[in-house]
């Protein structure tokens, strides 16, 4: 197929916390682009997925939930989506059409800021009701199709099931016909932007998530201080922090007798083994940073750290505690 009729474009997910995004865009990929776990806004950047198939290219960008959290991190996470919604050329808000069956009332609640964000918007907008394997019977969906219909007169509405994969093939389908006629971007093998450090960074967050309960994960934060190719032991050698706001959570991050930080460095690394296709030796530090997530330095270093941005330090936190993994 020649360039002329090569259909390519940039697509953003977004929509309220837990809905789905993220284990959208890994089925669309069919592999892990972004982390996933059970509590809602795990997503805390832009995450882009760069799908490629014969004739197709779609760049989708999965955001953080839309919520109306305060605080500088929340503002960041807001900065991802509106920077995602300036590039995308077709809109693809995501829903739990389960959260939305049970509790009606909560509908126009969610949509408000994103109602508000895509008023008078003239781009294809395609929104996902996900989570549709979580009831048998369909006619449920009913009230709630119409309700969307009559709030985007224009949008497509289509139902799937991420988790499942019913009704994923369609949508690239639904989602190729709304993009422009062009070549490619990126190159055929390229499956994301996200430098491998900030996925990196990720897994290891994804598993504090799964293994920490209640507000504890949303007070940690992870950083890539060292990264070392070891041709002696053919190992990659990462050494990495993680940031927790209250001293109580250091002491729950590592757990007893190292147990928890043990856990939690063992599942990244074999996750991690899987991205570098290598054996890997992962350190963990874990330290206190008391307002970390209202510090913009500490903010805008982060982002600069986990995107690669970042010289190498020769020497870790002398006053972190560590765990070798």
């Amino acid at each position: 197929m020649s360039e002329s009729t090569h259909r390519c474009g940039w697509v953003a997910l977004m929509g309220p916390p837990n809905a789905g995004k993220s284990t959208l865009l890994n089925t669309l990929m069919e592999q892990k682009i972004t982390i996933v776990t059970p509590k809602p806004q795990t997503t805390r950047n832009q995450i882009v997925g760069i799908l490629t198939e014969p004739g197709l290219q779609i760049i989708f960008m999965d955001t953080p939930g839309l919520s109306q959290g305060r605080g500088q991190l929340s503002k960041t996470m807001l900065q991802a989506v509106w920077q995602s919604l300036r590039q995308a050329e077709v809109i693809m808000p995501v829903l739990d059409a389960h959260t939305y069956i049970l509790h009606p009332e909560y509908l126009d609640r969610d949509l408000a800021p994103i109602i508000e964000a895509l008023r008078g918007e003239t781009r294809p907008i395609v929104v996902v009701v996900n989570k549709i394997d979580l009831f048998s019977d369909k006619s449920r969906m009913l009230p709630l199709l119409t309700r969307l219909s009559e709030i985007w007169p224009d949008a497509e509405i289509y139902p799937l099931s991420a988790l499942n994969k019913d009704g994923v093939e369609g949508l690239k389908e639904v989602l190729a016909a709304r993009l422009p006629e062009r070549g490619i971007e990126f190159p055929e093998d390229q499956v994301s932007t996200m430098p491998v450090r900030f996925m990196v960074s990720e897994l290891i967050r994804e598993k504090l998530f799964l293994h920490l309960r209640e507000e504890v994960p949303y007070g940690t934060a992870v950083t890539i201080d060292k990264w070392e190719e070891s041709p002696a032991t053919k190992q990659t050698v990462i050494y990495a922090t993680i940031y927790v706001s209250r001293p109580m959570h250091k002491a729950m991050v590592i757990g007893k007798r190292g147990a928890m930080i043990k856990q939690i460095g063992s599942e990244a690394r074999q996750d991690i083994q899987e991205l570098l296709e290598g054996r890997v030796h992962l350190e963990l530090w874990v330290k206190v940073r008391e307002h970390w997530s209202e510090d913009m330095t500490f903010l805008s270093d982060l982002e600069l750290d986990n995107m690669g941005s970042f010289v190498d330090q020769t020497a870790l936190p002398g006053d972190a505690d560590k765990q070798d993994r």
